[in-house]
């Protein structure tokens, strides 16, 4: 990679040669085709078919139809001139039941994809696991058992046999905080369950299927880059008295370093273990597993949307449904200032810039993706057929700049991915948040491009941001 363009502030923000223009979707979001071709359920689809669990009771049964409108997917993307593409794999689509052999049709579709994007000039970047898992195995116990980590294994030696002479860059889990701590934490996300120590012990057995699964990459395609993709909390204290950077403290443990200690250091954080001993003794963690977790990987993804400002609280009672396992008895959250998202999330981008200066300093030599970020608004068409949405390029623009601050400052980082290609299935929302640079009428499935995807094929064609 080169240096940054060394130009006035007063032309644009210009991004290293090489640097990678991407956008990102996830299986069960856009797929469809929840029962064609061998597919079974995954544990989003029993959940979004249990009433009361997702607004107006949405399921990815069609979404946004991609399994049948691949190629007119990546036309778009083509249009827009986008280097790379991250798509997740959905397992139950591969391997129905979360074991033995793959089914064939699921590796085709996944093949065409692949040879598509190839041919298009796009490089493919597949993600292992986005939150789909096999039903049978949540059945079996799910992440909370460590075979589910045994079989993700299984799995990934499937999925690089067959594509590994194709995909050059591989991810191995996508946000496993939101799987582990929404999804057996406070339920929120599926399988819906309620326990802090079930979140605990999915969250190592995430980290040890990571290990798993790139002990399997680099035997079969020993030249690919692989990567993990987290979901990492930018943490601020209210203020800097000692109870609210104890506070900071223990969140940034359970969300950010439960994971990034394991994988990148080989430990547990010391301060997660005091912290959660009333929930567990972590004896679940055996000899010799944080010696599979730290196996060196080549990048690391990061996910952001928004910071998380916290202060410290009373001690009280952990409830059961919190997805912060035992920490947020000592912590409240407060709302970040400064104007919202159709999420109500506030938009910060110096929560961005503080993320890639910490892993800078954190973690040196490891490359950084932004493997998602962006927003959802209340898109809908105009009556000539527009769709303008002035807040995401607002929001895209100020999220590139600050990327492109933290490259001034030396952070490494490779390229960036904006969620999301299409508007989808948002998992507990529904149809009713709209996260893409295309917009998708679900009754119809036709594709219009938002103002934000021209803005975005524009600064792609000009390697850079207008100042």
């Amino acid at each position: 990679m080169t240096a940054l363009d060394a130009r006035p502030a007063t032309t644009t923000l210009r991004f290293p040669t090489g640097f990678r223009w991407g956008t990102a979707t996830a299986a069960y979001q856009i797929e469809g085709a929840a029962s064609e071709d061998g597919r079974t359920p995954s544990i989003w689809d029993t959940f979004s078919r249990t009433p009361g669990k997702v607004r107006n009771g949405d399921t990815g049964d069609v979404a946004a139809d991609h399994y049948h409108r691949m190629s007119e997917d990546i036309g778009l993307m083509r249009r827009l001139g986008v280097t790379d593409y991250r798509f997740s794999i959905a397992w139950p689509r591969v391997q129905p039941t979360g074991r033995g052999p793959a089914v064939q049709k699921g590796l085709d579709f996944y093949r065409r994809l692949v040879d598509e994007l190839l041919e298009a000039g796009i490089r493919p970047v597949a993600t292992l696991y986005h939150w789909d898992l096999p039903q049978e195995l949540e059945d079996a116990g799910g992440w909370p058992e460590r075979d589910t980590a045994y079989r993700f294994g299984e799995y990934a030696a499937i999925m690089a046999e067959a594509l590994g002479d194709r995909v050059a860059t591989w991810t191995t889990l996508n946000e496993p905080w939101c799987a582990a701590f929404l999804g057996y934490g406070n339920g929120e996300h599926a399988p819906g369950r309620t326990s802090a120590l079930a979140s605990l012990r999915a969250a190592h057995h995430f980290n040890l299927a990571h290990g798993l699964a790139v002990g399997q990459l680099r035997g079969t395609a020993p030249a690919a880059e692989i990567s993990l993709t987290l979901n990492l909390h930018a943490v601020r204290p209210r203020s800097n008295a000692p109870e609210d950077l104890d506070a900071a403290r223990r969140i940034d443990a359970v969300g950010n370093r439960v994971f990034l200690d394991p994988v990148f250091h080989g430990r547990l954080p010391e301060d997660l273990i005091h912290d959660t001993a009333p929930v567990t003794d972590w004896s679940f963690v055996l000899d010799g597993d944080l010696d599979i977790t730290a196996a060196p990987i080549d990048s690391l993804g990061i996910n952001y949307y928004s910071p998380t400002v916290v202060a410290a609280a009373s001690p009280s009672p952990s409830p059961s449904s919190s997805p912060w396992a035992g920490a947020e008895g000592h912590v409240s959250f407060l709302p970040a200032p400064g104007p919202r998202t159709a999420m109500n999330w506030p938009v910060d981008a110096e929560g961005l810039y503080e993320l890639l200066v910490r892993l800078r300093d954190d973690l040196p030599g490891v490359p950084l993706l932004i493997t998602e970020n962006g927003a959802a608004y209340d898109d809908y068409a105009d009556p000539s057929g527009a769709v303008k949405d002035p807040e995401r390029v607002e929001y895209l623009h100020a999220h590139l700049t600050a990327v492109h601050r933290a490259l001034a400052d030396g952070a490494d980082v490779r390229g960036y991915f904006l969620w999301s290609l299409l508007d989808n299935f948002e998992w507990a929302y529904g149809y009713s948040k709209r996260f893409g640079i295309v917009h998708v009428d679900f009754a119809t499935q036709r594709r219009t491009l938002k103002d934000s995807a021209r803005w975005y094929a524009d600064i792609i064609a000009r390697g850079g941001l207008p100042a």
